[in-house]
């Protein structure tokens, strides 16, 4: 079964995909996404992958009939790929060449073009879980990407409050965050032509990095070729700061956020939005991790263990370690 449930309380759709319980453990001695397996080309840099197991699908079943008119359901309507950073198994996105990285760049702009001409998706989402920390079972590299037919809701609040800064005081919000970030330069890891990477001050996560474009672009397809040379490259340097930060594959979730497509109820979203990256890592310290817990989830009441000024100071000791080491 696969459907959508409407959470009246929150104003919101809960994705219901029970089949998905039926995946299969993969055995060790097979992946699914190597060469050789049948699944994939027996030669491939990048390649898109449509998910064995979506929780969204361009044909979806009919919804249980176990709602009512209070307790809606419609369709889960949508659609998941998988993206294959590289056909080699146990390399990891800061261990490819910049060159490679940007050949995934241009897969994730042509399936963001191609996804975008469905008139019934609205948000398009690329995303990256890694490490065993965050539910990782499968090592292979890659991302996913989700097609959605109802905006979730953390991209409609931010999309909203974009929306209420710009129409207030003329400016875009993001471009407003990342001068704050200039002015006070002590929370910026990274930075080179085209983008900046820094914990924000507001962050919920010890190392919860942001990846920005300096200059207003809504959506991945809107860089120049230089842009996306320089987005191939700050993946790799922040993501290869993170291993160098413990010495260890570091977990997280990356989550890159762009424009919504076929919204107009969201307007002249191009103008007030701002691509972003965030990743939300687990670890708060080399062997503990940082859980969401009852206040986090339950009340949304985020909190940070650490001061994001002195997590930042860290991440900068672990950029230099991680150029010394190239």
């Amino acid at each position: 079964m696969a459907e959508l449930r409407w959470n009246p309380l929150l104003k919101d759709w809960t994705i219901v995909a029970s089949h998905r319980q039926n995946r299969p453990q993969m055995p060790k001695d097979w992946c699914p996404f190597c060469p050789g397996s049948g699944n994939v080309p027996d030669n491939y840099d990048v390649h898109k992958y449509d998910n064995d197991f979506p929780a969204l699908s361009p044909n979806p079943s009919a919804p249980d009939m176990v709602g009512s008119d209070f307790y809606k359901t419609t369709e889960s309507y949508g659609k998941c790929e998988v993206i294959l950073y590289s056909p080699e198994h146990r390399t990891t996105l800061p261990q490819l060449p910049v060159e490679h990285i940007r050949k995934l760049v241009d897969l994730w702009c042509e399936r963001f073009e191609e996804l975008s001409k469905d008139e019934k998706i609205k948000y398009i989402f690329e995303f990256e879980n890694r490490g065993e920390e965050v539910g990782v079972t499968m090592p292979h590299p890659h991302g996913q990407i989700y097609g959605y037919s109802q905006m979730p809701l953390k991209i409609k609040t931010e999309l909203n409050s974009c929306r209420e800064h710009y129409e207030e005081h003329k400016e875009c919000l993001i471009c407003r965050m990342n001068k704050e970030e200039k002015d006070f330069e002590k929370r910026i890891i990274i930075e080179n032509e085209d983008f900046l990477a820094y914990i924000p001050f507001f962050t919920d996560f010890p190392y919860g990095v942001f990846i920005v474009s300096k200059n207003h672009r809504s959506k991945m397809t809107d860089f120049t070729e230089r842009e996306k040379d320089n987005f191939a490259k700050i993946l790799k340097d922040m993501t290869g700061t993170f291993d160098a930060l413990f010495d260890k594959l570091f977990p997280y979730m990356m989550c890159i956020h762009q424009a919504p497509v076929n919204s107009p109820e969201y307007g002249n979203y191009d103008d007030y939005y701002h691509f972003h990256v965030e990743f939300y890592p687990p670890l708060r310290s080399s062997e503990k991790i940082k859980y969401y817990a009852s206040s986090e989830m339950g009340a949304w009441a985020a909190c940070n263990p650490t001061a994001v000024e002195d997590t930042a100071e860290d991440l900068k000791a672990a950029y230099k370690k991680y150029l010394n080491n190239k």
